[in-house]
């Protein structure tokens, strides 16, 4: 597979070397000279001194027959047009963006970039699901299925402690896919008897989170 990413920051960089360490054929563009150069010492002829958001040094790197586009400069404005332009101009099939700032995903979706990728959320999840009150956190958002994958985690008060999923009126557009009691998975079916404290990994599609909410109680 023939990936070009856009921007030799940190993630520019890492993402290069676990990329050719799978097999692709790579090629990162960095337009600053100080760090193409660094970035060329370790990494050769996988990078190369160029502006990504420029049509020329895109059709240079050979962008029409890239199978996937990666912008991740530390600019929300460079990723989009990066991305738009390898989508609309040069036809690639795939475009994934980094956003810095969680604000602009939804003018990134409607602006048609496939995927888009927050460090900022990402790590906001991450730390919302190690703290103890927290009842219900947004873990990764699946565009082309348009669902949401969620945990909750069942608070003392829940109604549905001692009962069955069978006995619960969970909201159609949702999928228990794990539940984790005491650090143990349970593969959960209609007999699963909820817990408190029991962590429910769910697939949800966003109209259905308030009612999955509700249906366990995990409000807070």
């Amino acid at each position: 597979m023939y990936i070009i990413i856009g921007g030799g920051g940190d993630i520019g960089y890492y993402l290069t070397k676990t990329l050719l360490n799978q097999g692709h054929e790579v090629l990162l563009l960095e337009k600053d000279a100080a760090r193409y150069q660094a970035l060329s010492e370790e990494l050769g002829e996988a990078v190369v001194r160029g502006d990504a958001c420029e049509a020329r040094v895109m059709e240079d790197a050979g962008v029409k027959r890239a199978d996937v586009v990666i912008a991740v400069t530390g600019e929300d404005d460079d990723n989009l047009v990066i991305c738009q332009m390898a989508k609309r101009r040069f036809n690639v099939n795939r475009t994934i963006a980094r956003l810095n700032n969680p604000k602009h995903e939804k003018i990134f979706q409607k602006l048609g970039i496939d995927i888009t990728v927050s460090p900022t959320k990402a790590i906001l999840s991450l730390i919302e699901a190690e703290i103890p009150t927290t009842r219900f956190v947004p873990l990764m958002k699946l565009r082309r299925a348009g669902l949401d994958f969620v945990e909750l985690r069942i608070p003392a008060e829940s109604p549905t402690i001692g009962k069955t999923l069978r006995e619960i009126n969970l909201p159609r557009n949702s999928n228990l896919a794990l539940i984790v009691r005491n650090n143990q998975p349970i593969i959960p079916n209609a007999d699963t008897v909820i817990e408190e404290d029991d962590e429910i990994f769910a697939l949800v599609s966003p109209e259905g989170e308030d009612a999955i909410r509700k249906a366990f109680g995990a409000l807070g």
